[in-house]
């Protein structure tokens, strides 16, 4: 018997109940049986209808919009397996919210990662799984172990299988400065090169393209990103390489917000596909779209059996 749990139980609240279900399946275990509601005030009531004692307990829940209500959603949960004796709690998270709150931009601002990450500590957390940070040293903000999992190897297998033989012509694209570490570690395991696409943030939400650094002329190009949010940064990069001769404009991101006329800009775009990860769940908008999702629940299932059975998740990535 390994020493922090009897058992694997899984449960899920409301933020993306088909990808805990999906996950379940991979691991085939059933869904944990729980109920999250609402009372009439608003406040989050969760009752576990199992017992969690000494089980090594996994509460997969993003917090994705409505970002607050699943945040606390997820608090509560933790807090109801801590009181139930629960051998060790992971939060599941495959979405990070608050994630972009990072750091101090100017005088007087919050850095909200780090708020996030004393709740979930006080809450009972003994472990984090999740994908993608917004900034790896997020890690950092926590006391109890961070497993951030890497979405690009998702992307390299579908887009070698996509472009077999012309992959060696193409060139990945950073949409921001930002972004040059992760689109340099995507365009390596690709075999491509980079281009970056340099641009003066005006406000939030909103950027203006200056520059490409790089040779995209004739070449098919693959932005690539964390997120997509409002989408504006992407479709203006995208407009930027294509102006700069890029015969084709491919986009790909893990987390998949899609705030306000995200995917309206995006079929409006020049861009040719659009494919993110199912760590948030697909808005009934985009079905039909440029969009398209690919499935990481079983990375997740395969992260939760590593985690139980004390194994290196690194050999996954």
């Amino acid at each position: 018997m390994i020493s922090h749990g009897k058992d694997v139980k899984v449960f899920c609240a409301n933020a993306n109940r088909p990808f805990a279900e999906t996950v379940c399946r991979e691991l085939g275990l059933p869904l944990g049986n729980s109920t999250v509601t609402t009372f009439a005030d608003g406040e989050v009531s969760v009752s576990f209808n199992e017992t969690v004692r000494g089980s090594d307990v996994f509460l997969v829940q993003s917090t994705c919009k409505p970002v607050n209500n699943n945040l606390m959603e997820l608090l509560i949960m933790i807090d109801a397996c801590k009181r139930a004796s629960a051998g060790r709690i992971t939060a599941v998270i495959p979405y990070f919210g608050y994630a972009r709150q990072d750091r101090k931009a100017k005088g007087r601002d919050p850095i909200s990662a780090k708020l996030v990450a004393n709740m979930i500590e006080a809450a009972g957390a003994d472990r984090v799984l999740t994908m993608d940070l917004h900034a790896a040293q997020i890690q950092g903000f926590f006391d109890i172990p961070v497993d951030n999992m890497h979405g690009v190897v998702v992307f390299t297998k579908y887009y070698l299988e996509k472009f077999p033989d012309t992959h060696e012509g193409m060139v990945v694209v950073s949409p921001d400065v930002g972004s040059v570490a992760r689109s340099r570690a995507f365009a390596n395991r690709m075999g491509m090169g980079l281009a970056i696409v340099d641009k003066r943030r005006e406000k939030a939400n909103q950027c203006e393209v200056m520059n490409v650094i790089g040779d995209v002329a004739g070449k098919a190009c693959i932005l690539y990103d964390d997120m997509v949010d409002t989408a504006g940064s992407l479709c203006n990069a995208a407009k930027a390489i294509y102006e700069k001769g890029a015969t084709k404009v491919y986009a790909c991101a893990t987390h998949g917000v899609l705030s306000g006329p995200a995917i309206e800009r995006v079929q409006n775009s020049v861009i040719d596909e659009l494919v993110l990860l199912n760590t948030i769940p697909a808005p009934e908008a985009a079905k039909g779209t440029k969009i398209k999702y690919l499935d990481v629940a079983p990375i997740f299932a395969e992260a939760i059996q590593r985690t139980y059975d004390e194994v290196s998740l690194s050999p996954m990535f």
